[in-house]
């Protein structure tokens, strides 16, 4: 598939605050080329913009969640290429947003690295985490093992990096990989939709700025380093307006019982 292909594309639906994105390269079972990279890359971005989302969903187009890199592609790059095929997931990463992947299908390769970018990752009955770098003599990228340990331990990501064993969703959700397995797809898009939905009827500078602490705070060693942090995050919001004016709703509705 060449640059700019019109089969290839990130479709967007916002509801109440969660952004759906939507990749869909249906001829290479949403494999990440080049092109399709550079359109989730711009999707995140409107997202990140957008006052009105607080929360993304990142899903494939039945019936597979992203098939890998594009392997024509990948046998000509150069460092430089393969960080321009990075960068859709990368985007995902970096997203100051409470991001979660509903897994519908295949994972393969740089769709695991999609799916482990998310802060959450949920997983249909067709789900299935394939690593694949080993069989196809290609080095790990994209920042997969940094990833992968961090969900997995060294001795999950070393089960599937080195020794290529796959994953279907209900192994996924034992082992960690995923938050939670659905029996059916419709199930998998309302979870997902409805736990993005809970992180977007925060504040959303709340979440921004919590996302941004739980960042900084996995990198401490100490307790006592994360609870100076935290005191004054916690400090601004006592006096917003935001925590004004839930806690008057809750005291009113506990005030009715």
């Amino acid at each position: 598939m060449s640059d700019g292909d019109v089969t290839a594309e990130v479709r967007t639906e916002v509801t109440d605050g969660v952004a759906v994105l939507t990749v869909s390269n249906p001829a290479r079972r949403n494999a990440l080329n080049l092109d399709l990279s550079q359109r989730l890359v711009a999707a995140v971005e409107a997202a990140n913009a957008d006052d009105a989302v607080g929360a993304i969903v990142v899903t494939g187009q039945a019936p597979a969640f992203c098939a890998g890199g594009d392997l024509a592609e990948l046998q000509e790059a150069d460092p430089a290429t393969l960080k321009r095929v990075y960068s859709g997931f990368l985007a995902i990463a970096s997203s100051p947003l409470p991001t979660l992947a509903a897994v519908n299908g295949a994972a393969v390769g740089a769709g695991i690295n999609l799916a482990l970018a998310c802060d959450v990752r949920l997983a249909g009955p067709t789900a299935e985490f394939d690593v694949r770098f080993m069989q196809l003599g290609l080095h790990p990228g994209g920042g997969y093992t940094w990833m992968a340990q961090r969900a997995l331990g060294a001795q999950g990501t070393a089960a599937m990096t080195l020794f290529g064993d796959v994953l279907d969703a209900r192994e996924a959700e034992r082992v960690g990989l995923a938050w939670r397995a659905y029996d059916s797809d419709e199930d998998l898009m309302a979870g997902a939709r409805e736990l993005a939905g809970r992180a977007a009827a925060a504040p959303r500078d709340l979440i921004v700025t919590t996302k941004a602490t739980m960042r900084i705070t996995s990198r401490l060693d100490a307790h006592a380093d994360a609870t100076d942090i935290e005191v004054r995050a916690q400090a601004e919001t006592v006096h917003s307006e935001a925590f004004a004016e839930r806690v008057a709703a809750l005291q009113k509705k506990i005030s009715k019982k």
